[in-house]
C-alpha cells in the first residue's frame, strides 16, 4: 500500500484533536474507511463526531450471535438517531457449527486456547474479511482500557492486517471525558453501562465490574489481564 501519511505526520499526530484526526482520515481515504463498532461507550462518540463531519460515514459491527439484546436495541437507536447505514458482518457458519459440535457451546470458559478459537470464529475472520476492502479503520481504543493498550497510538500502521491504517482518535481520552461527550450531546447509549458494564461483548463473556475493579475487569474475567485481547487488536 502506498503511504498516504508521511513518517513525521504519523510523528505529530498525538497532538491533533479527535474531531481534527477523523476530518483529516475523511480526506484522504474517503469511504474506505471505516469504523469498527461493539457499540459501546467510545464508539458511540465516535459515530457522532463522524456524522458531524460525513452524512454517510461507514460503520460495520462484528454479530457473534452472543450478543446482550441491549446492544441490539442500541444498534437501532443509532440507525434512527443519525440515518446511517449498519454494515453487519456474521461468523462463518460452518466454522461456528464444527466448533459448537465439538466443544459445546461455552467452550470458551474451558481454557484460554478455547476462548481464542471462539473469538477466531466469531469475530477475527469477520474482521479480517472486511479489513481486506479498507485502507484504514476507526477504533474506540483508548490508552487506559488496559494495559494491552498503553501504547496505542493515534494513527497506527497495521501491519497485521497488511499495512492499512489503525486510526484511534480516543486513545488520549479518559473514561469521564467519554461519558462527558455522551451526556453533552444527548447520545444514545447502551443501557448496561447503567448496569456496572464499563465494556461490553458477548453476553456470557462479560459481566459487571465490582467497585475498584479495573474497567476491563468484566470481559473474560476468567483470565488474566495479560491475556484479555480477542486477536482483533493484535
Amino acid at each position: 500500500m502506498s503511504s498516504i501519511f508521511t513518517a513525521s505526520e504519523l510523528a505529530t499526530v498525538d497532538q491533533k484533536s479527535a474531531e481534527k484526526i477523523l476530518e483529516i482520515v475523511f480526506n484522504r481515504l474517503g469511504n474506505k474507511v471505516a469504523l469498527a463498532s461493539s457499540f459501546g461507550a467510545e464508539d458511540v462518540v465516535l459515530i457522532h463526531m463522524m456524522c458531524e463531519q460525513t452524512k454517510q460515514p461507514r460503520i460495520f459491527t462484528l454479530d457473534t450471535g452472543r450478543l446482550n439484546q441491549e446492544t441490539y436495541n442500541v444498534i437501532e437507536k443509532i440507525r434512527e438517531r443519525y440515518g446511517v447505514t449498519i454494515e453487519v458482518l456474521f461468523p462463518d457458519r460452518t466454522a461456528v457449527e464444527k466448533m459448537v459440535q465439538a466443544k459445546g457451546l461455552n467452550s470458551f470458559y474451558q481454557s484460554i486456547e478455547n476462548r481464542k478459537e471462539c473469538c477466531g470464529i466469531r469475530k477475527v475472520e469477520p474482521l479480517n474479511r472486511m479489513l481486506k476492502t479498507l485502507q484504514g479503520w476507526v477504533t474506540g481504543l483508548r490508552r487506559d482500557q488496559n494495559v494491552t493498550r498503553e501504547q496505542v497510538g493515534k494513527i497506527e500502521v497495521d501491519q497485521a492486517h497488511g499495512g492499512i491504517y489503525k486510526i484511534n482518535p480516543l486513545a488520549d481520552w479518559s473514561y469521564s471525558q467519554v461519558w462527558d461527550y455522551i451526556k453533552k450531546h444527548n447520545i444514545p447509549y447502551n443501557i448496561l453501562h447503567d448496569r456496572g458494564y464499563p465494556s461490553i461483548g458477548c453476553a456470557p463473556c462479560t459481566r459487571a465490574i465490582k467497585p475498584g475493579e479495573d474497567p476491563r475487569a468484566g470481559r473474560w474475567w476468567w483470565e488474566h489481564p495479560e491475556t484479555k485481547e480477542c486477536g482483533l487488536h493484535t
